[in-house]
């Protein structure tokens, strides 16, 4: 079996999830030292990172952590097939990533774990001299965002948000014709998680993939271990970066405008019930059909920029519905409708003038063809089959070549923690019915002197 069979046969086997790694053309300058990676945090996020970068030349994985048997067995059968030497393990519990921070023969690590050992894991990371990649969710205290700041102005480590949605392709031709003035002044954004996520936080525990069944916790599979318990626990906005990221990046957040304040509401909380007493493994004498959850079924955020834009998000992961993040980008000039899954011919587009006044839609693959970004024209190729339509190809790929080449990190600490800071936020804002939060300036008022970089040219 060649390599890029082995890639797409066991990512469609192992992983269930459709995002298909793919076999990489080797495109470095002869010479380049090889990025020395450890991974914290190999379950099925993880492990989508680890088949991505096992296919560069210019990378060695060097150890994994994750005290879970059977997501470290899946990792390591990744390396076997893509006839990389094993990685180091460290399977101690939920702390033996200390151990492999403690090795001297890593350079950078990428934290995939479970939301909540986030930051801390990325502070001990920074702590040790290793570069971090911080992969997406909202922070549990605002405070932590604060300490991973300072964190990494205190040890003078950077740290990349893994944020894989800025880099959907339609998104990119949006961003590029919002650089070149298509859509006027920016006045509005929305986005969200807008995902049915029912079989991922309620699943039977079997591992050959999300199966049905309505068990989380110690007895469910992967992310039902601990991600449903923030729905059973929590009231907010859970998952902000998808939506706010992409809508920073044109609205250019950080880097010469800021958010200011949000103000979130919840509904009521009924599609994880429903979901547990309808199913066939569930019923309403299932013990989990007793527990209670917090998180509203749909959560909504409005937020406020200083250079006077608002953006909206919404969180609406238990009830049944197609995927669509609900993108939309509004100006002066025209407007963007996301309306599937990131495809250019997924979308609406509406330009007055240019359209003699028609109210109705155009259909977006023409133009956003016509605008696809360069990273994109350039790099589409390689791309192809890598997990989420591409997506993670670009996000890992900047992630290694900003280390390669000792640049900044297009999404940073301050992105990070920004993004971070809306989930605690929204939940203060819930509980509050609904009351305005100020979002801390977490570059303390650097952000009016930063200039955008995030994908300015056809590198990264």
């Amino acid at each position: 079996m060649d390599r890029r069979d082995f890639i797409r046969n066991t990512t469609l086997a192992i992983l269930g999830l459709g995002l298909v790694p793919r076999s990489l053309k080797a495109f470095y300058r002869p010479g380049d030292a090889k990025v020395r990676l450890g991974f914290i945090g190999v379950g099925l996020r993880g492990q989508v990172h680890l088949a991505e970068l096992a296919l560069r030349d210019d990378v060695e994985i060097v150890a994994l952590h994750d005290p879970d048997a059977g997501m470290m067995a899946m990792a390591r059968e990744l390396l076997v097939k893509a006839k990389r030497k094993p990685a180091a393990e460290y399977t101690k519990g939920n702390d033996d990533y200390k151990e492999l921070l403690k090795r001297d023969d890593i350079d950078a690590v990428i934290i995939s774990s479970p939301w909540e050992f986030h930051v801390e894991q990325g502070i001990a990371a920074m702590e040790a001299g290793k570069i971090v990649g911080m992969e997406v969710s909202g922070a549990i205290k605002l405070q932590d965002c604060w300490d991973i700041v300072r964190a990494s102005q205190r040890t003078g480590i950077p740290l990349m948000m893994l944020e894989n949605v800025c880099y959907r392709r339609d998104v990119m031709a949006v961003l590029n014709m919002v650089r070149q003035g298509k859509f006027g002044e920016l006045i509005h954004g929305q986005g969200g998680y807008q995902h049915d996520l029912r079989n991922v936080l309620f699943n039977s525990g079997k591992e050959n993939g999300y199966g049905d069944g309505v068990e989380f916790g110690p007895s469910a599979w992967s992310e039902a271990k601990w991600r449903t318990q923030h729905y059973v626990d929590r009231n907010g906005e859970l998952y902000p970066t998808h939506g706010v990221g992409p809508l920073a990046t044109m609205m250019d957040l950080n880097r010469g405008n800021r958010l200011t304040r949000l103000s979130s509401t919840a509904s009521k909380a009924r599609g994880a019930h429903k979901f547990i007493v309808e199913n066939r493994k569930g019923g309403p004498e299932h013990p989990n059909a007793k527990v209670q959850f917090k998180c509203g079924d749909i959560v909504s955020t409005l937020l406020q920029c200083a250079n006077g834009e608002t953006i909206l998000l919404t969180h609406d992961t238990t009830l049944q519905r197609p995927y669509n993040l609900g993108f939309r980008v509004q100006g002066t000039e025209g407007l963007w409708q996301d309306t599937g899954w990131g495809d250019l011919d997924q979308g609406l587009l509406y330009f007055e003038k240019s359209m003699d006044h028609s109210d109705r839609w155009a259909n977006s693959k023409d133009l956003l063809e016509q605008y696809d970004h360069p990273l994109w024209k350039r790099y589409a190729a390689q791309a192809a089959g890598a997990g989420h339509g591409g997506m993670d190809f670009f996000v890992d790929h900047a992630f290694i070549e900003c280390i390669k080449r000792k640049e900044p990190f297009p999404l940073d600490v301050y992105d990070m923690a920004t993004w971070y800071a809306i989930t605690p936020l929204s939940e203060k804002s819930i509980a509050e019915g609904g009351q305005v939060q100020d979002i801390p300036d977490f570059t303390e008022g650097k952000w009016q002197e930063r200039k955008p970089i995030f994908c300015l040219d056809d590198r990264y």
